[in-house]
């Protein structure tokens, strides 16, 4: 099989470097036209994800404009080197108040079409270039505020509805447990929630993501080095906004609600101390021993607050624990769930978008962890099965509904000289929300 690059550039006869790793048998540049053989290798979705990448990376290395593929019979195919072509070009953003377009080739082409396959890929890479923008933003800028601003300018783009609940309207509601978080720092809460209609009257997937846009730990402080990627613990709230673009850029008949409750957690001399009782808005109280473990206490409220959009199901997504690193590394985001069918979507929707999810347990046994004198339930378990204690958590508050919890907290984002967020868990969302529409 061999893949072909229409350039508009005048080099001939340069040999290319590649990944190795591909088992590429010839890749050269000549006469205008890159040329790759994939020999007898049969395609794979990942093989062909990294050959995109490739691909993507020598576009650049010789200023091409345009790309010219061959006929690939599965879309699926398609949508995943389109992605992967658009991805690869997203800059890290200096500072800017503007959502910037992805900045991509010209113009990508397959030999037979495949338009369709075009656009999914384009639409993906959008809502990726959204969330790897919002997490990558200083934590000075993306603000609750901030976040609430896009999710405006998202629905005014895309004609959604759109609605911002403030401090005194979730206090109002009782949302002592998301409030007892936010209080410390200067930067007002935000529950957001965006609305898109694609199927007339029926049941939303309603997606949860949590939206710390900067967790120093508050009075449990976190240890300063590396403090400075805490401004990527909103990424589970970049995920749904950006899932909800890809969504609404596709019009794809589905209703979609996405619920982002977002704060600063910070330390001052009003801000929630360990050992204090807080009252979620479901009623239940709850034991602050670690303000670090912040996340679930606000995605608790959300999580209670979402029984009004009558969902069909809710997936809530957060970089909630170390723990899941520990387990799975950087590799698969953690999936838990009260559901054992919805899990299963989950995970095969991952492996589908290669953006792959692995199922950790939520047996009632873990609960005994959480136990407190003082109130109905603490906010840790100890150092014991992390991520799995703070997924049982949230279950208290998921009773009335289907409910997944994916922990990406591995994935979200990389550290190191390439740091930067990953734009995960866009893909799979995505993909779970185009099954779902296939499967009625």
């Amino acid at each position: 099989m061999e893949f072909k690059i229409n350039a508009v550039a005048s080099q001939t006869d340069t040999q290319v470097n590649f990944d190795k790793t591909l088992k590429l048998n010839k890749i050269s540049f000549n006469n205008n036209q890159l040329n790759i053989g994939l020999g007898d290798n049969a395609p794979t979705a990942k093989m062909l994800k990294k050959l995109a990448i490739t691909l993507a990376q020598t576009a650049n290395k010789f200023n091409l404009s345009a790309l010219f593929l061959p006929t690939l019979a599965v879309d699926d195919f398609v949508g995943i080197m389109t992605q992967a072509i658009a991805n690869n070009d997203y800059q890290v953003q200096k500072v800017d108040l503007d959502i910037p377009e992805v900045n991509i080739l010209q113009s990508v082409t397959f030999a037979d079409g495949k338009q369709d396959g075009i656009d999914k890929g384009m639409a993906i890479a959008s809502g990726m270039a959204l969330t790897r923008m919002l997490g990558d933003m200083p934590s000075n800028v993306c603000t609750p505020t901030y976040l609430a601003e896009t999710a405006q300018g998202l629905a005014k783009k895309f004609g959604l509805k759109c609605e911002i609940l403030e401090e005194a309207d979730m206090s109002a509601l009782g949302m002592g447990s998301l409030l007892s978080v936010s209080k410390g720092s200067i930067e007002a809460p935000k529950l957001i929630s965006l609305s898109y209609t694609g199927n007339g009257a029926a049941k939303p997937i309603v997606l949860v993501g949590k939206g710390v846009t900067f967790d120093s730990g508050g009075i449990s402080l976190k240890p300063g080095a590396g403090m400075d990627e805490m401004k990527y613990d909103m990424c589970g709230a970049a995920g749904v906004l950006g899932t909800m673009h890809a969504v609404a850029e596709m019009k794809l008949k589905v209703n979609l609600t996405i619920v982002v409750p977002t704060v600063e957690n910070m330390p001052a001399h009003n801000a929630s101390k360990p050992g204090d009782v807080v009252t979620s808005m479901s009623g239940k109280t709850i034991e602050i021993l670690n303000t670090d473990a912040e996340g679930r206490l606000i995605l608790c409220d959300a999580l209670t607050y979402v029984v009004k959009f009558n969902p069909e199901v809710v997936i809530d997504t957060a970089t909630l624990t170390g723990a899941v690193i520990v387990a799975l590394g950087k590799h698969h985001c953690g999936v838990m769930a009260n559901d054992q069918d919805l899990a299963d979507d989950l995970i095969a929707a991952g492996k589908t978008a290669l953006d792959t999810a692995w199922q950790l347990p939520l047996d009632d046994e873990y609960d005994e962890l959480l136990k407190s004198n003082f109130a109905d339930m603490g906010n840790i378990g100890g150092r014991e099965a992390g991520t799995v204690t703070a997924a049982c958590f949230l279950s208290h508050f998921t009773k009335d509904y289907r409910w997944a919890h994916i922990d990406i907290a591995g994935t979200a984002w990389i550290s190191g000289a390439k740091k930067g967020a990953t734009g995960r868990p866009v893909p799979l969302l995505t993909q779970y929300i185009m099954n779902q529409i296939v499967r009625r």
